[in-house]
């Protein structure tokens, strides 16, 4: 199932992209909060959109706006340096235990929103990303059962404002600037996808450009390992977003640096997962 929290009109509404056009049912606000789906388990998910294909209307896409699919995740955990020719464009070794950060959900926002450069800074950077959203919690999770753990999947634009990111040996500051975080649009359910939501390609063009190009499994620590690993330090919950890490050629790596400005338009596309796309607009 590949599910979307869209308003339009004022309306909140869930929508189902059928895979010929997109379903939407508006004005059941326990049906669209996709946070409290997740958290409640089992095949809420897919209930939900059997509840919009047999109930809801046809709506075109550009008719919709679409929000940050989660905001109430207990944590949003990303990894730094888990591709290799990230790392090494960085000038870090491959990291032997995943790199981790935290991100707000006050920093998120939806496909089609702009991500915002700040007056403060002029490095603001892209990364497209793969998400992981765990359906059930726990502790000490063995690499055999940490896939059952993963409800669904999406794609991600973690704005980085790198020069605040690296004032600092904490990256913490410079990944959550206020509209940064681009999120979305679809959330897809696991089954949808090849196990761990490996294999797929994923790209980032700014402009239509491409500058980021690789595969999900290229990644150092996949979503098993990173569940195993991660659950040996602390709990992880229902809703903890996983935010899985950038392959190479981010716009602080380039000669000359590319950072995205005013007007400039970029794209994160997963494959299987779906497209993310956000304007950039000047505070």
């Amino acid at each position: 199932m590949r599910l979307a929290k869209v308003s339009k009109d004022g309306q909140t509404g869930l929508a189902v992209d059928t895979g010929e056009d997109i379903k939407v049912l508006f004005g059941d606000s326990a049906l669209c909060d996709l946070d409290a789906l997740v958290a409640e388990g089992g095949n809420a998910l897919t209930e939900a959109g059997a509840k919009v294909l047999s109930a809801g209307t046809s709506v075109a896409m550009d008719d919709l706006t679409f929000l940050p699919p989660l905001v109430k995740a207990p944590k949003i955990i990303c990894l730094g340096l888990n591709y290799k020719d990230h790392a090494a464009e960085g000038g870090f070794q491959v990291p032997e235990f995943p790199t981790v950060f935290g991100r707000f959900n006050s920093s998120l926002i939806g496909h089609g929103a702009p991500i915002i450069k700040p007056e403060c800074s002029d490095q603001l950077d892209y990364e497209g990303e793969l998400i992981a959203v765990l359906g059930k919690g726990g502790k000490d999770i063995s690499k055999e059962d940490a896939l059952s753990h993963v409800v669904a999947y999406s794609v991600f634009n973690d704005g980085s404002i790198r020069d605040y990111q690296l004032k600092t040996p904490q990256w913490t500051v410079g990944k959550n600037f206020d509209d940064t975080g681009a999120f979305g649009p679809w959330l897809v359910t696991a089954d949808e996808l090849p196990a761990g939501g490996a294999g797929l390609k994923i790209e980032t063009r700014l402009n239509g450009q491409v500058v980021q190009s690789a595969n999900t499994s290229d990644m150092v620590f996949d979503v098993v390992d990173t569940i195993a690993l991660l659950s040996t330090c602390f709990t992880l919950e229902v809703g903890d977003i996983l935010v899985m890490g950038t392959p190479s050629g981010i716009g602080l790596a380039r000669n000359p640096p590319l950072f995205m400005k005013d007007g400039d338009v970029c794209e994160v596309e997963i494959e299987k997962v779906g497209l993310l796309v956000n304007p950039i607009k000047a505070a």
